[in-house]
């Protein structure tokens, strides 16, 4: 057996979650699902994500390509699923639960150079596989469950040391310790009138080549499956009948969990591991959820300005949000995406909006989109709040429209006399001192992960928050430029929430607005749909009384 190097994984199940017949099955909304109903019965779960890329992290992947950056508390930027994992779970990530090949070679070739393995020939079996191992294992607190996603679809080739890594840890842990979860796809095919099961029984076989047996398939459909269907991939794929679970597809995300429970996936989970199939579980709260959402005693609109309105996957935690937001005020949260590159095409639109956002993004595309959408927003009395570069960009808007400060603008954009927004050189990180320059990696000169802010009493962001310390998440280059300060609040943009130092703009608001807030950090990260974001709450709570007005 292979020393295992690690912390506390003493009697923690190892659930593993793989993915075949095609990509975005839904292997994070699986594994997030799973991990809420284990907790539902009472048991303590993390969950990890193992992605093939070569990237060292998503940080610098196009939002088209990837989706959104998700930030942890400890300042990772790691794959979306994580949001998923934080949303259902309620568990913080941490750094130590979300890597890539592209880390795992990095840290095995910086171990070579500095001499650790001794003069050996560095090889995919057993250095790379060995480095997988001691991250699927490291970092753990004794949970009851550890549930570990492997990104991609089984057959990939950036995916095979991934696979070759879990099913050694099988052998390593005992089969009575670990299970394997394979999510695949049953299509309908009309011509025919039948679900076809070929495609599954074709990953499961693809999945055995590499020594790996799943122990539960995870059928994705849009129909129920007959018995007779379940019977034959049993068969085919040497699993039990009752283990072959329908993951029919459903209107909301968030009805997953009672969906899975009621085709029996934990209990199956709870069977093979001898543990207390009978025992309670606890899911009136998803009942709630989902009851809301289904539910709603009215409804709003809502504009997001952005430039990567192609691919919703780029603002998950966005629409999450409001989601959440929704389900706090009773309320069905109607998102128009408009394309910031296009403001021609949306600003008769905006004015019909009962709230405005514009979130968090980098470069100079889609900028003139954006300001003229807070503009609209600022004049026409509409609920405004704007998320990072969304924050920034209000403050160059009113520099520019109501201080005539023509040339205002960020150093991101390019060189400006009048800097607003600029690089700030050095900021404090707990004790240390931390330092940017544009000349650093892109990935590596970022206010990354959880910072504190201080509020102002009185302001609107005080009475959402309702404290007067926060802490909160960023992702960002650029600060606000504090030498503005006093001419921004003669122009009525007040800054109401600051860096305890007080060097680093956090929150602006405008008093002779109904509902204006700009955040330089991004809320959506820490809301949950038991525990929605104060300020989106709020800001949907300012919407359903602009959409009364309206």
């Amino acid at each position: 057996m292979t020393k295992l190097s690690g912390t506390n994984f003493s009697g923690t199940k190892f659930i593993f979650v793989t993915g075949g017949v095609v990509s975005s099955l839904g292997k994070g909304i699986a594994a997030s699902s799973l991990g809420a109903l284990l907790q539902a019965r009472g048991y303590s779960v993390r969950l990890r994500k193992l992605d093939p890329y070569l990237n060292v992290d998503p940080g610098t992947m196009s939002p088209f390509q990837h989706g959104e950056v998700y930030v942890t508390e400890d300042g990772t930027e790691t794959d979306l699923d994580l949001g998923h994992y934080e949303r259902f779970t309620g568990v913080s990530a941490l750094a130590s639960d979300s890597t890539t090949t592209g880390k795992i070679y990095s840290s095995v070739l910086a171990k070579e150079r500095r001499g650790d393995y001794l003069g050996a020939t560095i090889q995919v079996v057993p250095h790379i596989i060995d480095e997988i191992k001691a991250f699927i294992t490291g970092n753990l607190k004794g949970e009851d469950f550890l549930i570990c996603e492997i990104g991609g679809t089984v057959g990939d080739i950036e995916g095979l040391p991934f696979l070759e890594a879990i099913r050694q840890l099988s052998n390593d842990l005992g089969r009575e310790n670990t299970l394997f979860v394979h999510l695949t796809l049953v299509p309908y095919i009309a011509a025919a009138g039948e679900l076809k099961t070929k495609p599954t029984q074709h990953s499961v076989k693809e999945l055995l080549s590499f020594g790996i047996q799943p122990d539960i398939l995870l059928c994705r459909c849009d129909r129920p499956i007959p018995k007779e269907a379940k019977h034959k991939l049993g068969l085919f794929c040497n699993v039990h009948p009752e283990r072959v679970i329908e993951a029919k597809d459903i209107d909301t995300i968030y009805q997953v969990p009672v969906s899975y429970h009621q085709e029996g996936l934990d209990s199956q989970v709870c069977h093979y591991f001898g543990l207390d199939v009978k025992k309670d579980v606890q899911l009136e709260k998803w009942h709630t959820v989902v009851d809301r959402i289904h539910h709603p005693d009215g409804y709003v609109d809502i504009a997001i300005v952005g430039k990567y309105v192609q691919l919703l996957d780029a603002y998950k935690s966005l629409s999450e949000a409001f989601v959440h937001a929704g389900i706090a005020n009773n309320v069905k949260v109607n998102l128009h995406w408009l394309d910031s590159e296009n403001p021609e095409t949306f600003e008769d639109e905006l004015v019909g909006m009962h709230g405005v956002l514009v979130p968090g993004g980098f470069g100079e595309r889609g900028i003139a989109g954006k300001l003229k959408a807070i503009q609209i927003a600022r004049e026409k009395k509409i609920p405004y709040l704007g998320i990072c570069l969304g924050m920034q960009l209000a403050v160059i808007e009113a520099a520019r429209n109501l201080l005539g400060l023509k040339d205002a603008s960020s150093t991101e954009f390019g060189p400006t006399p009048t800097p607003i927004v600029a690089m700030m050189t050095e900021w404090m990180d707990g004790q240390s001192l931390q330092n940017r320059s544009k000349e650093g990696n892109l990935g590596g000169t970022m206010r990354l992960g959880s910072y504190p802010c201080k509020i102002q009493k009185g302001s609107l962001a005080h009475k959402i928050y309702d404290s007067s310390s926060i802490e909160e998440r960023h992702r960002h280059r650029y600060e606000v430029n504090m030498t503005y300060h006093d001419r921004l609040k003669e122009a009525g943009l007040i800054f109401t929430g600051l860096s305890p130092d007080e060097q680093l703009p956090e929150i602006v608001e405008r008093q002779d607005h109904p509902w204006f807030v700009g955040v330089q950090f991004h809320p959506e990260l820490k809301s949950r749909p038991f525990d929605p974001h104060p300020l989106f709450v709020s800001f949907i709570e300012a919407a359903v009384h602009q959409e009364r007005l309206v």
